[in-house]
C-alpha cells in the first residue's frame, strides 16, 4: 500500500515535470517575437488546463516555473524530448498551441516560422501536417 502511495507522488512529479517543459516550449514561441504578453499566456494557460487535471492555481505556478525554465536554457531540445515520446495527436495538439500562440497577434514572422519548422522535425511531425494545424488556425482567425 505505501508503495502505491509514492509510484502516485511520483508520477504527479513526472507529470508535473513535463507540464513545466511544455509550458517552455510554448513560453519560447511566444517571446520569439520579443512581445511575450497577456493574450499568449492566457493561450499558454487553457492549453495546460486541457492537457492535465491541476487546478487553474497549479497551472499559474508551473506556467511561471516554465518562464524561469525558458529564461535558463538555450535551446528547445531539452523541452520537446518528453513531447517527442508521446502519442502522435498529443504532438499535433502541442503544435496547434504553438501556432495560436504564434498568431495570437495576427501575424508569424520568419524566426517563428522557422521555429516551427525545426519543431516539426523534432517531433516527428510532417510539413504538411504542421501546414494543414498552420492554415486552420489562420482560417479560425478570419472567421
Amino acid at each position: 500500500m505505501v508503495l502505491n502511495i509514492f509510484q502516485k507522488k511520483n508520477k504527479d512529479v513526472k507529470s508535473e515535470k513535463k507540464l513545466v517543459l511544455i509550458g517552455a516550449l510554448f513560453v519560447h514561441a511566444a517571446k520569439m517575437d520579443e512581445n511575450y504578453t497577456d493574450k499568449e499566456k492566457s493561450i499558454i494557460l487553457k492549453a495546460l488546463s486541457e492537457i492535465s487535471d491541476e487546478k487553474e492555481s497549479d497551472l499559474k505556478i508551473i506556467l511561471e516555473e516554465a518562464e524561469k525554465k525558458e529564461d535558463q536554457s538555450n535551446q528547445i531540445l531539452e523541452f520537446t524530448k518528453e513531447i517527442k515520446r508521446s502519442e502522435k495527436n498529443f504532438r499535433l495538439k502541442i503544435l496547434e498551441v504553438l501556432w495560436k500562440i504564434i498568431y495570437s497577434d495576427g501575424i508569424s514572422d520568419m524566426y517563428e516560422s522557422s521555429l516551427m519548422r525545426k519543431l516539426s522535425g523534432l517531433l516527428y511531425v510532417s510539413d504538411k501536417e504542421t501546414g494543414d494545424i498552420k492554415q486552420s488556425i489562420i482560417k479560425n482567425k478570419t472567421t
